[in-house]
């Protein structure tokens, strides 16, 4: 296959990769483009604006859960009928599993898609200085196409042409775009980073569109264009055979869950799973006549209140569960079957949640950020092994002696700090740990279970 592809980078975390990319996106699709975007690493929420300004799902590229052919594979199947592929970075260009190597890291994607990068760098604490900066990177790995350089919150005109002086005939590639410190351009942001677009409201997400036409402008995209790699991929390999309609699944997604691979539900539909979003703050019931039920990642310590006072919903999740219906559920999920959920911003009221699990969620303030492998030997996934990763600023409480756990942690600390994958009964279990199902077994045994519960 052939499409043109540039990987947005940063020097380090916090530099602007995501408002730049969403700005390099919002322009090209504004000449007429088909753009597919994509995030590396396991992120749900920077792709949510890629979403927002793309009109396209942007979909995940992590080395860890999905392996080197799992990534050509989501690369090339997402590109189909794309013109330009952008991807925005994680991180720092370099940093991933460790510090002995570039594994999982963007330089390791970006070598594996073979694309070319430009490095967005903070210019607000430099001048001279940023030319350093950028030599080592170019010379840090020399297999890597660093192809341009983006210059990000600069104070004015001044400064920048400091910074270009410093560059001229010490570094060799072009500055693609310089952006001048704005305001008016911030985007919100939470414990988890940026707030997902899909809470914004209308006012909001117009900002993000102004702030990307803010910065479409302050870059050069006809060189953007130019230095777009357009080498040959291998096509992606035909694995998921579409099979008829077997098991309908409902899924949560609203403003308090809606931490979903899109590669997730690619392949639960592959497997013939009939997916029925509905929302557990402002619907009453599960909807009818589905065999299955899954609760993603999110924010379910923000609403709270909300999720607390719709009893007749948690009602209807705690039927399903009576009911043996196949229950999945990933760290904000979790955090609803719970009996509470406390300490957000400091408030010391508990809101009660489904009960469903005997123990308590407590927000912390402390980070828990890993990627994450286990040994699974407990309900819908069977025996095998899982990889994913975990992402949060809570801990559950008060477990119940006689709990029982699916995973047995290698990496990461799931909800006790090796174990992870609460089961709740023979059909269900909830975990911290979010799975990528690029291991197709996972999604084919979530379908299965709810195929034999629908037979019962």
């Amino acid at each position: 296959m052939h499409v043109s592809r540039i990987v947005i980078a940063g020097v380090t975390s916090g530099v602007g990769k995501t408002t730049v990319a969403v700005g390099v996106m919002h322009g090209l699709r504004q000449r007429g483009l088909r753009v597919q975007p994509f995030k590396v690493g396991p992120d749900f929420i920077d792709p949510s604006y890629h979403t927002l300004v793309t009109k396209r799902n942007s979909r995940n590229l992590d080395v860890w859960m999905m392996g080197r052919q799992g990534v050509l594979d989501c690369f090339a199947s997402a590109c189909k009928d794309a013109d330009i592929a952008v991807v925005e970075g994680v991180m720092g260009l370099f940093d991933g599993m460790s510090g002995k190597s570039n594994f999982a890291s963007t330089a390791h994607v970006a070598k594996i898609i073979d694309a070319p990068i430009i490095l967005v760098v903070d210019a607000s604490k430099g001048a001279r200085s940023i030319a350093a900066i950028i030599l080592g990177f170019l010379h840090f790995d020399r297999k890597l196409r660093i192809a341009a350089v983006i210059l990000n919150n600069v104070a004015g005109q001044r400064h920048a042409d400091y910074i270009t002086e410093a560059l001229a005939g010490v570094v060799k590639v072009p500055v693609v775009g310089v952006l001048i410190r704005n305001s008016k351009i911030k985007m919100d942001e939470r414990h988890l980073g940026l707030v997902p677009a899909l809470e914004l409201k209308s006012a909001k997400s117009k900002m993000i569109s102004h702030t990307a036409k803010y910065v479409a402008e302050c870059i050069d995209l006809d060189k953007v264009l130019n230095l777009s790699s357009m080498t040959p991929l291998p096509d992606a390999r035909d694995r998921l055979k579409q099979q008829p309609s077997r098991a309908s699944i409902a899924v949560a997604l609203d403003e308090s869950f809606n931490f979903y691979y899109t590669d997730n539900f690619i392949a639960l539909k592959s497997n013939g799973a009939q997916l029925v979003f509905f929302s557990p703050t402002r619907e009453q019931k599960l909807p009818e006549g589905v065999q299955g039920l899954m609760l993603g990642g999110g924010f379910p310590e923000v609403l709270a209140d909300r999720l607390e006072k719709n009893r007749s919903m948690l009602s209807s999740v705690r039927k399903a569960v009576d009911e043996g219906m196949p229950v999945y559920a990933e760290c904000g999920g979790l955090m609803y079957l719970t009996r509470s959920i406390s300490g957000y911003k400091g408030e010391k009221k508990a809101r009660k949640m489904a009960g469903i699990i005997e123990a308590d969620t407590m927000m912390t303030g402390r980070l828990t950020l890993n990627y994450t492998d286990a040994e699974c030997n407990g309900p819908i996934f069977g025996n095998t092994r899982v990889r994913g990763h975990e992402f949060h600023y809570s801990s559950i409480e008060n477990i119940a002696d006689d709990s029982r756990f699916a995973y047995s942690m290698k990496k990461g600390r799931g909800v006790t700090g090796n174990q992870d994958g609460f089961i709740i009964n023979e059909n269900s279990l909830a975990a911290y740990m979010h799975l990528h199902f690029a291991n197709r077994k996972l999604a084919e045994r979530m379908v299965l279970s709810c195929v034999k519960f629908s037979r019962r």
